[in-house]
């Protein structure tokens, strides 16, 4: 689905990298042409291969003249590192850094983190 809060390209690398990591695309599969993207999101061609140029720039996909663009080997394992990457400092960082505001022994921390735990 379309995000009016941020550049539509972006949306679109965004929408291919997260089906990679889950798994809908795997390595060396064809992904959409930027024409099907464009028809099925209703945005202009040009917009489509800028999102898929910008993860070909990345080295999460390649292309092959003449017939599209795939999925690099190891590309989930690249884009799975990256975003333990921006998880652990969007919400790990933080989280500890609270904890220890409010005096919030690392023990404890980790039980309250143990999925065990709160799922009860």
């Amino acid at each position: 689905m379309i995000d009016g809060g941020r550049p539509l390209f972006q949306q679109i690398a965004e929408q291919i990298e997260a089906a990679i990591i889950d798994g809908s695309l795997t390595e060396e599969t064809q992904v959409p042409s930027t024409n099907e993207l464009a028809a099925f999101h209703r945005i202009n061609p040009a917009t489509a291969a800028k999102g898929l140029n910008q993860l070909v720039a990345e080295g999460i996909l390649y292309k092959k003249r003449g017939i599209g663009m795939f999925v690099t080997a190891g590309a989930r394992e690249t884009l799975r590192s990256r975003r333990r990457e921006a998880f652990a400092h969007q919400y790990i960082e933080p989280l500890v850094a609270e904890a220890r505001r409010l005096g919030i022994p690392i023990d404890e921390l980790e039980s309250m983190l143990d999925v065990t735990e709160v799922a009860r």
